[in-house]
């Protein structure tokens, strides 16, 4: 699948906003509850996968049939999450990119997973984000571009243990050749003052959050 994109919609916050994040020739994966999202708002996974322990089992009978492929898999005996089982099956198509809705959520353990499943995609040189109603997600281990779209705030925190070489163009705070190190927060609530800003670092993995109230 080298070219495509791959969308995840798993089972944490979903709403309409998601859909305007599905464009007509990304691969939709559908995990556990966000199979049924898709397939109820038109859409048929190209494939579903997971303990789907959250749906009915009508439910579960209209993810089958609806479905190009479907997997399932036993709730108690599995080791991995039913987003980790998709994203590292998206990882396995070898995509440019891979863009995960619903992954965060009332249940702070699963967004924080989630969230470091950016780290592995980042490390096997694909583009991976998290996007939800209000943040965009990613991960970087190089210097990146960044659009600022229609988020107001960016901010910068290490997944790493430290962050070295941290320089910031076109931000209204910015940093020289900085380390930023966990628990450490100096690098929230930044602002873009153009349509676009740059990152450079020399050693580490940076989260890069862009939010909006």
């Amino acid at each position: 699948m080298n070219g495509k994109r791959i969308i995840i919609v798993t089972g944490g916050t979903l709403g309409d906003w998601a859909l305007g994040d599905i464009h007509e020739d990304d691969v939709l994966v559908g995990s556990d509850r966000g199979a049924l999202y898709l397939i109820q708002h038109g859409y048929s996974p190209h494939i579903s996968l997971g303990d789907f322990d959250s749906v009915t089992a009508e439910e579960l009978s209209r993810i089958r049939s609806s479905s190009l492929t479907f997997i399932d898999c036993d709730p108690v005996f599995k080791d991995l999450t039913d987003t980790e089982m998709a994203f590292n099956w998206a990882l396995a198509q070898q995509p440019d990119q891979i863009v995960l809705l619903g992954a965060l959520g009332t249940r702070f353990d699963h967004s924080l997973a989630n969230v470091h499943l950016l780290r592995k995609g980042t490390e096997q040189g694909v583009s991976c984000s998290i996007v939800d109603a209000n943040n965009q997600i990613i991960v970087i281990n190089q210097s990146t571009r960044i659009l600022r779209g229609s988020y107001t705030h960016i901010s910068l925190l290490p997944l790493s243990l430290e962050v070295t070489g941290i320089t910031l163009h076109g931000f209204q705070y910015p940093l020289h050749q900085a380390t930023l190190q966990i628990g450490q927060s100096l690098g929230i609530s930044n602002v873009l003052k153009e349509s676009e800003g740059h990152i450079e670092l020399q050693t580490g993995l940076l989260l890069v959050i862009q939010s909006k109230d």
